[in-house]
């Protein structure tokens, strides 16, 4: 089968052949995967997603760091190939979806039953390849920790990026007000249509001042809700937005720079901060996982969420994707 393999870690975005390139290249000969339990299923992948983890995984900057070589890839669909002898509620011609720690970026991939979600009719599977990583973590952040409420106002950061659009979805889903932060013009069109109600370019406008008026046009306050994939200053700033009793949702630090926010304030404000590692809920919280995607599923089938492909690449372009 065909699968790109990370020979040693650099930069994603240095083409296999280079001399520097983290990649071996993608390889027809490489072995298709055995299933390894009774209770395995080896699927045929249609589509996986890029998502920030791999790129880090991949330059050896992300938490969890695999020896060398490996197939990256996390969040995939596609469909059943072969099952084992314990599988008892899939079969061969299924549609599902998953994500890996690694091995996605092959034609083939071995996972248990219970990793495995029924990827309901109508559903595209190039979207529900696209869906896990992204809209599970702003799911189980939005609905899961901060128990987002209708009327309430959410603010997200980075809400062009991969979870923050997922995040201004799942908020209007809610029934939230949602202001979303990003930069140019075009991000910010598309965030209006996807019901975003109001819009911030933090290239160019004052984040404070531009949602401190859109707050006071609408009679609000301040923000429930701080979604925060970025970190850095707009972090800082961000927060003389929150109300009292407001929820923060640390999901990542795109900026590079990881944001200090001081406990005396968090105290006097009562402020909850909560620290979302969304591949963790499988080791400690699985039921909450699964019935978070499971729920996701239905929203998409029903077409109350959409999944934005951009891109599309075969595997061999796997590398210019990046």
């Amino acid at each position: 089968m065909e699968a790109l393999v990370v020979r040693r870690l650099g930069d994603p975005t240095v083409a296999p052949g280079e001399e520097s390139s983290p990649f071996a290249g993608v390889f027809g000969g490489h072995p298709v995967p055995e299933l390894s339990s009774p209770t395995a299923v080896r699927v045929r992948v249609a589509a996986t997603s890029l998502n920030f983890a791999t790129f880090l995984q991949v330059q050896g900057k992300y938490q969890e760091r695999p020896p060398l070589p490996f197939v990256p890839g996390s969040d995939y669909a596609g469909v059943i190939d072969a099952v084992g002898p314990g599988v008892r509620g899939l079969h061969p011609g299924d549609r599902v979806c998953s994500f890996a720690g690694l091995g996605s970026f092959a034609d083939f991939i071995v996972a248990e039953e219970k990793q495995l979600f029924l990827v309901p009719d109508g559903c595209d599977l190039v979207a529900a390849g696209a869906l896990p990583v992204a809209f599970g973590t702003s799911h189980l952040a939005l609905v899961h920790r901060a128990q987002l409420k209708a009327g309430q106002v959410l603010l997200v950061l980075g809400a062009a990026g991969g979870v923050g659009v997922s995040a201004v979805q799942i908020g209007k889903v809610c029934g939230a007000v949602v202001i979303a932060v990003a930069r140019g013009i075009e991000k910010l069109q598309y965030l209006k249509s996807i019901g975003a109600d109001h819009v911030i370019d933090s290239s160019k406008d004052n984040v404070v001042g531009s949602a401190k008026s859109f707050l006071k046009a609408r009679g609000l306050k301040g923000a429930d809700v701080l979604y925060d994939p970025v970190g850095g200053k707009l972090t800082q700033d961000s927060l003389k937005l929150l109300n009292w009793g407001a929820h923060i949702l640390v999901i990542g630090f795109a900026s590079g720079d990881v944001p200090v926010i001081r406990a005396n304030i968090a105290l006097v404000k009562n402020w909850t901060i909560h620290g979302l590692y969304w591949g963790s809920y499988l080791t400690h919280e699985p039921r909450v996982l699964i019935d978070s995607l499971n729920e996701l599923l239905l929203w998409l089938s029903k077409g109350l969420i959409t999944v934005q492909i951009s891109h599309r690449y075969r595997l061999a372009e796997a590398q210019p994707a990046g």
